[in-house]
């Protein structure tokens, strides 16, 4: 799996903040960035964030280039509506050569990782042989398996980002979006050290928010997104 952040809005936290002070402020817009280069951006946003106005937060976009995840995890990551996404088509890209993903719990056991990988295999040499028989790409796909790999452009902005986040970094997330979504925030971090400095699953700003679900380790939790 690799997932690169390709772009994202030039100085996100000014940006965000120019949005939040315009609000308050009957200046033009060139004054508002002028008068938001002379503040602290971190202690504006932090009241701002606190006060609940999270509206602004979406004035700061983040794209990412992500490769090597299954279809099984795209599918579940198109479900987060309010994003943009580009994936590579199996209509019109054939598979040359088998790419898939292997769960954990699967590539840990010599034998049913053997058992695993035949069968997806043997999918992908029937999808050839479909293939140069004649049989369009977009009919041939049927026979691929959820683990075959993909590549997927995304963009969200940044509150749609930290809901993402509460949700998909979570234990109790599937382990190949929780992997990619862990690997999504140590890039944005970077980015936008500020806004997203308490991101993770819920127990890391606050309470968990699985109830009787709970992984149970809040504390160990919180202490490994903090150090991300």
């Amino acid at each position: 799996m690799k997932v690169i952040l390709l772009r994202h809005t030039p100085e996100p936290e000014k940006t965000v903040a120019m949005a939040a002070r315009l609000c308050y402020s009957d200046s033009g817009i060139r004054e508002i960035e002028e008068k938001v280069s002379g503040i602290s951006i971190e202690k504006f946003l932090g009241k701002i964030l606190r006060m609940g106005h999270l509206s602004v937060l979406e004035h700061a976009s983040f794209t990412f280039g992500i490769e090597g995840i299954s279809r099984a995890t795209s599918h579940q990551l198109v479900r987060h509506r309010l994003a943009s996404y580009s994936q590579q088509s199996q209509r019109y890209v054939t598979a040359s050569a088998p790419e898939y993903a292997v769960p954990h719990t699967i590539a840990s056991d010599p034998e049913k990782k053997k058992l695993f990988e035949g069968a997806v295999k043997r999918a992908y040499r029937d999808y050839r042989k479909l293939v140069d028989a004649g049989i369009p790409a977009e009919d041939a796909r049927y026979l691929l398996p959820n683990a075959a790999c993909t590549k997927i452009i995304v963009t969200m902005n940044a509150r749609e980002l930290l809901h993402f986040f509460s949700l998909r970094c979570c234990e109790r997330a599937q382990w190949e979006i929780r992997e990619m979504a862990v690997e999504m925030l140590r890039c944005v971090k970077n980015a936008a050290p500020f806004i997203f400095r308490d991101s993770g699953p819920s127990c890391v700003s606050g309470k968990c928010s699985e109830g009787e679900m709970t992984c149970g380790k809040p504390k160990e939790t919180r202490e490994r997104f903090r150090g991300l």
